[in-house]
Parts: structure tokens; sequence; C-alpha cells
């Protein structure tokens, strides 16, 4: 019988927001390529709140190998701003529990978010858990029992960060 492959489940929001905390942008072409080839990922389920005007990213992020797992989003003012919320942790915790359990050999959780500490228990008690891949070094205190798994985003900034390419215009001409 054929072993299974690894699947990541990814908290966007989480990711994302930790990253930037941090001074930074993730190439999320590079980590999908960092997921596949350090930890034998073969599916990487992106859990993100649905807004319509940023389908253009939706289809980068598929382009780019990852499963998008979409949740409804929350329109609500803080300070005066609007602002977005998509709670994915229900889905991530239903995909990573339920609907893709059978499927995968271990998963990959990134995270920081304590809310994901009863999933870290399961999937260890199952044997299913390879590590928990954190944004940075403020993750949840309720993950901190688990540090044994907890691996560091930010600590592979150098070969994860995204660094813009500056277009250079040609007339289609070459000089004389």
């Amino acid at each position: 019988m054929k072993n299974k492959p690894n699947y990541a489940f990814i908290d966007s929001n989480n990711l994302y927001l930790g990253i930037k905390s941090e001074g930074w942008t993730i190439d999320y072409a590079k980590f999908r390529l960092y997921l596949k080839n350090k930890y034998n990922v073969d599916k990487a389920f992106l859990f993100i709140g649905m807004i319509d005007k940023n389908k253009k990213l939706y289809d980068t992020f598929e382009k780019q190998g990852y499963t998008l797992i979409f949740k409804p989003t929350v329109r609500y003012f803080e300070n005066g701003e609007e602002t977005r919320k998509g709670n994915v942790d229900a889905e991530l915790v239903l995909h990573s529990a339920a609907i893709q359990y059978k499927k995968y050999n271990k998963a990959v959780i990134v995270s920081g978010d304590g809310d994901f500490a009863c999933l870290v228990k399961y999937l260890i008690e199952k044997n299913k858990l390879l590590l928990i891949l954190t944004p940075n070094k403020h993750y949840s205190g309720l993950l901190r029992r688990y540090d044994l798994y907890i691996k560091r985003i930010d600590n592979s900034r150098s070969s994860l960060e995204y660094k813009a390419t500056k277009k250079t215009r040609t007339s289609g001409r070459s000089k004389p």
C-alpha cells in the first residue's frame, strides 16, 4: 500500500498578520515549495475569508498550488474604519480532524492561534501531527506545551521573503 502524503492546514490571516508584524512579506509561492520540499506536503489547504474584490489573489494562490477553503466574512467597524473578518478556525479543525483526516499521513498546522490547541492535542494523540509552523515567536501560550512540535517561520525569512522584482521596459528593438 502506498504511503499517504502529508497535508498542511493554513490559517491564512494568522500567517499573513504574524509575518507582517515582523516587518516582512511572505512569498506564498516559495512557502508552498518549502512545505512540499521540507515536509513532503502534497496538499496545502489555505483557509481564507471570501471577499469578492480579491478574486485575482485567490486565483494566484490556486496557481501556486494551494487548495482554498473559503469562509464568508463579516463586516464591522473598528476605530471608524471598515474591517472584515472571516473566522476560519472551525473550518480548519473540521477539515484536518474529519473531512481530510483519512487521506493524509501527518498534518502541518500553520498558525500561532491558541484556538487550535485542542486540535493539536487531538492530532498528537492520534499520531497525526507532524508539526506546527508559527509565523513568529509571539504564538499563543496555549501552544507552549507543544513546543517540541513548533517551528517558527520567521527563522526562515531569508528563503521565504517576498522580494519584488523590477520589470524593465524595452522598446522591442536593440540598440545600434
